[in-house]
């Protein structure tokens, strides 16, 4: 495992806790730091329904504090909007200066539950963001003990697939917009098109789930149900309830077609570990399928340690996960971009550009 400087950009800590609080379904979320940390996503968090306010931390507050202006938000937020369950994130610039997150929400006489975030930008793996958020959690008594420390296993295995594997196991990677659409899917076609035998892997994170969905709703449109094994982590029972609720609508989804999901391998936030049990799935009991789709997170699937020799077509969101893929010797890997943008806010699958082309190419 590579402890070496990573040189491109990573993910933030702080929007890993802003996403967790959308997860754990809070009404409000406020960030105590300048107007434009962590805008963008912010933004993104808006269209998925929660109401992301600041503090807008100037340079008086730099030197003297924000201590008030975080009460006024608070006080501000419940006026405007009374919420049920609000989130407090802290930014590099309020926890460089010590801020007490905690104090504040207790002098604004909020009469909510709040979750209070100590977080900041620093740390080398964003996952410590949502692990400091769901322990906030599970100290305010929105989630169990157990959920938690589920959570926090899921999160520590994600952090070293990234650093074996992944998009942090080298200083640099270049990133990649794959390789061609149009000639992968007309590869899938022509194996399809023989008769070949092929097994589909969803193992999704969260909400991307909805587009990765599209690509195995695809294939199996193409193909005929004899030809095609589906496993997916999409289990409705596992994980937080805004995330179950994106497995059913999946699932219910797909019913409604005619598909269902041969094997069942865990939740949407279980892909660190499902990814395995869908390996040793494809090595038990189908070793001679000559082709596996691999979709949302594919490094995290070892094919290679698991001796599977079929053809591999992997579809990632991650521009510097391409080439990793490429080094695992993955046969294709395209890369549908912009994809966690498109999925916010979604209700239902979305349609993909690599799921349009295998449609468009076999019509």
């Amino acid at each position: 495992m590579s402890e070496e400087m990573i040189l491109h950009p990573r993910p933030s800590a702080i929007v890993a806790a802003l996403y967790t609080l959308r997860d754990l379904d809070v009404d409000v979320a406020i960030m105590h730091g300048p107007t434009g940390c962590s805008f963008k996503h912010s933004r993104l968090l808006e269209e998925d329904g929660v109401h992301v306010l600041t503090t807008a931390m100037n340079e008086s507050n730099f030197v003297f504090g924000g201590h008030d202006s975080l009460v006024r938000v608070l006080r501000k937020a419940e006026e405007m909007f009374q919420p049920k369950l609000m989130g407090v994130v802290g930014t590099c610039s309020s926890m460089i200066i010590g801020e007490d997150l905690a104090r504040a929400i207790e002098d604004s006489g909020v009469s909510c539950k709040v979750i209070a975030v100590n977080v900041h930008a620093g740390y080398r793996d964003n996952t410590i963001g949502v692990i400091l958020t769901l322990e906030s959690a599970y100290k305010a008594g929105i989630i169990s003990l157990k959920e938690f420390e589920r959570q926090k296993s899921m999160l520590e295995a994600a952090t070293r697939i990234e650093k074996e594997v992944g998009a942090a196991s080298r200083s640099y990677i270049p990133p990649s917009k794959g390789d061609s659409k149009i000639d992968v899917a007309r590869r899938l076609l022509e194996l399809i098109g023989k008769d070949k035998q092929g097994v589909c892997v969803l193992n999704a994170k969260k909400e991307t789930a909805f587009m990765f969905a599209d690509i195995l709703r695809a294939v199996n449109r193409v193909s005929t149900p004899a030809q095609i094994v589906n496993i997916a982590n999409l289990d409705p029972d596992t994980g937080l309830k805004r995330i179950r609720g994106y497995s059913t609508r999946i699932i219910d989804e797909l019913a409604a077609e005619g598909i269902t999901i041969d094997h069942m391998i865990g939740g949407l936030d279980e892909y660190p570990v499902s990814g395995e049990k869908a390996a040793e799935l494809i090595q038990s009991r189908y070793p001679d399928t000559d082709f596996v789709i691999l979709l949302g997170v594919p490094h995290a699937v070892p094919i290679a340690r698991y001796g599977i020799n079929a053809e591999i077509f992997s579809v990632t969101n991650g521009p510097r996960t391409v080439e990793p893929l490429k080094w695992l010797g993955h046969d294709h890997v395209v890369l549908e971009i912009d994809l966690h943008p498109k999925t916010m806010g979604a209700t239902g699958i979305i349609p993909s550009e690599f799921g349009d082309a295998i449609l468009k190419l076999s019509s």
